[in-house]
């Protein structure tokens, strides 16, 4: 079932999410519905405060990057109650864009590993060590269960400049292909 993603503005979306344990209700589904949402809207990731759930969950598919980068064929992954470890290596640019935050992108710099503990939706424990795009976006929806958006980066010119355009989105005043709620939008 394809669930709308909360737009820019939605409060969930600037709260650090809960953990969850393996009696979580129907968590087997919430994530297969999440995968067809994520793929519905063109996406390589999404956290669960996108779907208007505070809790520590979230998904990626980085196969839209495989023309590009071959090692990201395949990388599918669920990622539960996650914790960064430890961030490293070089920081560099990379022109993010968010399902929540339809029509803006912009260069947000990262460390370019991370190093990753969390459970698989088996409950198993795993750490591992990602770099390059993985990294990347790993960072990029850690975040989100953390309240923290890519927008969060952007320097305080750059966010003026954006804040008529991110109150459009917050009214639904966007142009999506994907179903979305939007948190001022009238007549809702």
């Amino acid at each position: 079932m394809i669930i709308p993603i909360v737009a820019y503005g939605t409060k969930v979306l600037k709260q650090k999410a809960e953990d969850i344990s393996s009696d979580y209700p129907n968590l087997k589904q919430l994530i297969v519905d999440m995968f067809e949402t994520m793929y519905e809207a063109s996406g390589v990731g999404l956290a669960a405060p996108q779907i208007g759930r505070s809790i520590r969950l979230f998904i990626v598919d980085g196969s839209p990057f495989a023309d590009e980068d071959a090692d990201m064929e395949g990388f599918r992954k669920v990622f539960i109650n996650p914790q960064i470890v430890e961030e490293s290596g070089e920081e560099w640019n990379f022109n993010e864009g968010c399902l929540s935050i339809p029509s803006i992108r912009e260069d947000v710099s990262r460390l370019s590993k991370v190093r990753i503990r969390y459970q698989d939706q088996d409950f198993n424990t795993i750490e591992e060590e990602y770099d390059g795009t993985k990294a990347r976006i790993i960072q990029h929806e850690y975040d989100h269960i953390e309240g923290v958006l890519f927008t969060d980066y952007l320097s305080a010119i750059k966010k003026r400049l954006l804040k008529r355009k991110l109150n459009d989105i917050s009214k639904g005043n966007v142009k999506v292909d994907y179903r979305m709620k939007f948190p001022l939008k009238k007549g809702r």
